[in-house]
């Protein structure tokens, strides 16, 4: 096994993890970026509708800092810890200035200005953006700045484990996808950056690569998952397809209507109507369908007919392009099929504000691979590109610091230890009978889509959990029919389904604990929401096959918990 050393390695080549290389190799220090894919491919890229931020003379003159920390609060329904909001909103205008900087190109308003939308739960427009295509456009300017860097970019890299000595983080062993060779990636630091986990769902508008990797190896090392109950539904995914339409669509003026052709969020939320917060719209929109107001097949539509073609087409040439092109619908004079599917995770790997993970030495975590918390129990649209960028640079900041106090850690078990990891991995492959790796997947997936989705009660959640476990067990049953070593992707989709699993029982394990709905948990057999017993962060640890339950405090700044009303 080939051994390479730096002085950090990230895992995830988004923008998350692209922020915090540029700030540890602008230190000096040697850093290599592991991803599955070519940067520019990380999910990133499909974060559409825009960045939060407010900038000193460039917002509605009535807004500030503090009612962007205050909509973000209320948004994840008082389970954020504010003084991560805080930093968000702080931080949020340097942010932009300095992608604007860099060369993203943000759209303008007719005095020069970089323009702004509102999104959803926002108490004043504040969402900055390229089109729908924000993401994309920041990603490009990121990459191509780092990549002026000595930064090694090992691209179609596979993570498979931490490797780990005394509760100290001391590499990573990963897979070169094109011939499956080996290599242990020796490090002081490690920062995951893996994304979210999307495909545990079977509808769900993330890509094939969100498999949950980074939650997955920080729970088989030790570390805890925070909130791992609270997943966001987006509510408008394009139906059939999933294919996401961006909250833009309704921050440009959409409507969404049920089959009566009503806009039925009036019902919901009188006062934001259809730009209520997405766990309070992917509700409304289920109970719509449910009721018998959706259209035959199950969604509703998101009406854009009144904005006029030429509008539709400069805003949101992606909506209008991905309707036509996949449900055959012409945006500028009908409305879009649309319904809910699972989009984002407020939960991930503990970290505070500065990036790190108190349970084990050397890991930090940035992103959506994190749970900061910054968006406590439901995120608001257009935050969650400010997250990378505003916490992943914080966490290089907080890595660099680290490295310049911290040796690296030299043992001859550490070697051992990246063999024994390496010849778990390969036994996925070794296995001639017994279940496809498929077959599992695909179980997994309709089982957190029926049981642990939009809508949870006791029952459902119990089933899921003994259905999750035995699903556990078959891993090991597992094969895979590619017994090649050139791009065997179904090996890499047995290693991913394991993550999916570990972090799976966990998620279903934590939801049945928390007995109240927040934000996008929500419980039928507990509608209300219980500050008085649920006030705290869910902290989750996988001990072999038991998910181990503790708990702490959300720091509280200012902002006490009120009506979450729109």
């Amino acid at each position: 096994m080939d051994k390479l050393h730096y002085d950090a390695v990230v895992l995830g080549g988004g923008l998350a993890g692209l922020m915090a290389a540029h700030e540890i190799a602008t230190a000096g220090f040697k850093v290599a970026v592991v991803s599955k894919v070519f940067p520019t491919r990380s999910h990133s890229s499909s974060a559409e509708g825009g960045i939060a931020a407010y900038v000193p003379g460039n917002s509605d003159p009535n807004d500030d800092p503090d009612y962007m920390t205050y909509d973000t609060v209320k948004g994840g329904d008082y389970l954020v810890d504010q003084d991560a909001a805080e930093l968000l909103s702080v931080k949020s205008g340097e942010i932009v200035d300095l992608m604007e900087r860099w060369g993203t190109l943000f759209n303008r308003q007719p005095d020069g200005r970089v323009a702004l939308r509102y999104f959803g739960g926002q108490t004043y427009p504040r969402t900055r953006f390229v089109g729908d295509k924000t993401g994309m456009a920041l990603l490009h300017t990121l990459f191509e700045r780092v990549s002026g860097l000595d930064v090694d970019f090992y691209n179609e890299w596979f993570a498979v484990d931490l490797v780990t000595d005394e509760r100290r983080v001391t590499g990573v062993l990963a897979l070169d996808m094109k011939n499956m060779d080996p290599a242990f990636f020796k490090a002081r630091a490690v920062v995951a950056a893996t994304g979210g986990m999307g495909m545990l769902y079977a509808h769900t508008t993330n890509a094939y690569i969100n498999t949950g990797d980074g939650y997955g190896m920080a729970l088989r090392a030790g570390a805890a998952i925070k909130d791992p109950e609270f997943v966001q539904f987006h509510p408008t995914a394009l139906y059939p397809s999933d294919i996401l339409i961006s909250e833009a669509a309704r921050g440009e003026g959409g409507i969404l209507r049920n089959n009566k052709g009503e806009r039925f969020m009036a019902k919901y939320a009188p006062k934001k109507l259809d730009l209520a917060p997405r766990d309070i719209a992917s509700r409304s929109i289920m109970i719509e369908i449910r009721e018998g107001r959706g259209f035959p097949g199950g969604y509703v539509g998101l009406d854009l007919t009144h904005l006029g073609e030429s509008y539709i087409k400069e805003r949101l040439a992606l909506a209008y392009e991905a309707a036509m092109n996949f449900a055959g619908v012409d945006a500028t004079k009908e409305p879009i099929p649309v319904r809910p599917a699972q989009h984002y995770y407020m939960g991930g790997i503990d970290v505070d504000t500065n990036g790190i993970n108190t349970d084990l030495q050397g890991l930090f975590a940035a992103g959506e691979a994190a749970c900061v918390s910054v968006h406590g129990a439901n995120r608001l649209g257009s935050n969650s590109l400010l997250e990378t960028l505003v916490f992943g640079r914080e966490t290089g900041k907080t890595v660099v610091e680290y490295l310049r106090k911290h040796e690296e850690v030299s043992s001859p078990s550490l070697d051992k230890e990246a063999e024994r990891l390496l010849s778990e991995a390969y036994s996925f492959v070794k296995s001639e009978s017994g279940v496809h790796f498929g077959e599992v997947l695909n179980k997994l997936r309709g089982v957190m889509w029926d049981k642990v989705g939009i809508f949870r009660d006791e029952d459902m959640l119990k089933s899921a959990l003994t259905e999750i476990e035995k699903l556990r067990g078959q891993v090991r049953e597992m094969y895979v029919t590619d017994k090649g070593k050139t791009y065997n992707t179904e090996f890499y989709n047995a290693l991913e389904l394991r993550n999916m699993l570990d972090l799976a029982v966990v998620i279903a394990k934590s939801a049945l604990m928390r007995t109240e709905s927040r934000g996008a948990h929500f419980r039928t057999d507990f509608p209300e929401r219980d500050d008085k017993n649920w006030l705290k962060h869910t902290l989750a640890y996988l001990k072999g096959n038991q998910v181990e339950i503790g708990f702490k405090p959300v720091r509280m700044t200012k902002w006490k918990p009120e009506a979450r009303v729109y």
